[in-house]
């Protein structure tokens, strides 16, 4: 696994204080808030976070060394990363970025693999998960505990006990 995740991308400035706007890549921009420490170039480069200020869906940062519109508008379409050490999920979350390419394996019969999950779509009750399988047919499932038993980021799989008529070769 990474050790450092995307959090957001830098899609422009706010005011005159050198402050950007981002973009969150995570559930929502009040969880940036939670760090003191970003990182540019996929964790190489640390940037210290001096405050955060959510405005609708997007995150307000002020970055440490940045005091300018103007070089604050040298960071626009630079990628945000964290430390996942820094970042506490409740137990049974993960970060979408670790249930990318996990298998997805049949619960009951552990020989049936459906493909490997190739997107995730948060869709407000519950997230969704694209399974692509050997062929590229994508199907869709629901990530609720009664489809998805158990995930296993660490040897990259998930394993699943769909509901009827989500695979066609079910009986």
């Amino acid at each position: 696994m990474k050790d450092y995740l995307e959090i957001g991308k830098i899609v422009g400035t706010h005011g005159i204080h050198g402050e950007v706007r981002v973009e969150p890549w995570c559930d929502s921009p009040e969880f940036i808030r939670g760090f003191r420490t970003l990182y540019f170039s996929s964790g190489a480069e640390p940037v210290a976070v001096e405050s955060v200020k959510i405005h609708k869906s997007t995150a307000i940062l002020k970055l440490r060394g940045f005091s300018s519109p103007e070089e604050a508008d040298l960071l626009r379409g630079r990628i945000l990363y964290m430390n996942r050490k820094d970042a506490k999920l409740p137990e049974g979350r993960y970060f979408i970025q670790d249930l990318l390419g996990l298998r997805v394996q049949d619960e009951q019969n552990e020989t049936v693999f459906y493909g490997s999950i190739t997107d995730v779509f948060p869709t407000g009750a519950n997230d969704v998960y694209e399974i692509t399988d050997e062929n590229g047919r994508k199907t869709l499932i629901p990530a609720v505990d009664e489809v998805v038993k158990s995930v296993d980021p660490e040897n990259g799989v998930m394993k699943i006990r769909p509901l009827g008529g989500m695979f066609d070769d079910e009986n």
